[in-house]
């Protein structure tokens, strides 16, 4: 049965918000572990997800009130805000916010025609435009309320040590300390990742979980994509010698798995329409994700492992559909 427009107005409202609800339990991790920065960040991308959305709105003559409020703007913005490092310049998320809507939304033609995962496109632009200013995080309980705002609006001096390079760059640079080495000298290590990234990948896995009890997202893309990760994190496991790529574990928690894998790689208009189309794309990315952190410039790799699968996704779905018009 065909939804009626408003109808199909009102369902993709109430899965944005339940999107929306279910970020709640990650960025309040995230802020109590890096403190202001993090809503920083949160204020920054929303304000220039909605003005650029809705001054494109207006260049297209399309009506404004109606397309801000289905709230996939806030979605991206909400995503970039956790994604991005706490305590960067005001100007790096506005660049990624901006760019995720008008290069990865509204050039297309907006909602629902989006070839590429907005989120994602933008953190894209920022982390090629800005590589230092996105590899590095800072400690946990890095920069009170007052040292927040001069680093948002550049202003005075940071404490010293304030920011390093996260937990999968120092494994990736790691030459000369064991794995168990790292753990007990590099202060962003934590039980089994990073000290911030493993509390927050349990909060995004929480709301994971609730997305898929409550069916706003299907259980193929982000079952695939870990996975696949843990299996090839588990093949390629070399121990716990100075020259690791780090336990399957260590790739589950680390970095922005767990939020890749509910929140990004299930993204309806950019992925794949098919349950076995959405297997693939997963799975996919989970590999991706791995030999992008691996061997890769970047040591994360979750954006670029997602935008590389985005452009396979109609070969994906034309796959699934001759096979399962061959099914007997």
């Amino acid at each position: 049965m065909n939804l009626m427009p408003a109808e199909t107005d009102a369902r993709l409202r109430s899965a944005m918000q339940q999107v929306l609800l279910a970020c709640l339990p990650g960025l309040l991790v995230l802020f109590w572990v890096f403190g202001w920065g993090v809503l920083f960040n949160l204020l920054c991308t929303t304000a220039a997800a909605l003005a650029t959305e809705a001054a494109l709105l207006r260049l297209r003559q399309r009506p404004v009130r109606v397309a801000l409020n289905d709230g996939s703007a806030l979605v991206s913005a909400c995503l970039l805000a956790v994604a991005l490092p706490a305590h960067v310049p005001w100007w790096l998320p506005v660049i990624a916010a901006g760019s995720a809507i008008a290069l990865g939304k509204q050039l297309y033609g907006g909602v629902g025609r989006n070839p590429f995962n907005p989120a994602m496109l933008g953190y894209g632009v920022v982390l090629l435009s800005f590589p230092v200013h996105m590899t590095h995080w800072p400690t946990p309980q890095g920069l009170d309320f007052a040292h927040s705002l001069d680093a948002l609006f550049g202003l005075g001096d940071r404490p010293d040590a304030w920011a390093g390079a996260t937990v999968l760059d120092g494994l990736r640079q790691n030459r000369s300390l064991t794995v168990d080495e790292l753990f007990a000298s590099h202060p962003g290590f934590g039980h089994f990742a990073g000290r911030s990234s493993e509390w927050a990948s349990l909060a995004f896995l929480a709301s994971g979980l609730f997305l898929l009890q409550r069916k706003v997202i299907s259980w193929h893309a982000p079952v695939a994509m870990l996975a696949s990760l843990f299996v090839i994190s588990l093949l390629c496991w070399n121990g716990s010698g100075s020259d690791s790529n780090g336990s399957p574990l260590l790739h589950l928690l680390a970095g922005s798995t767990m939020l890749c894998a509910f929140f990004i790689v299930t993204e309806p208009v950019s992925g794949p329409k098919t349950p076995w189309g959405r297997l693939m794309f997963g799975a996919g990315v989970g590999v991706l994700i791995y030999l992008i952190r691996t061997w890769g410039n970047y040591p994360d790799g979750a954006a670029f492992a997602v935008l590389l699968m985005n452009l396979g996704v109609p070969a994906l779905d034309r796959w699934a559909e001759r096979r399962q018009g061959e099914a007997p």
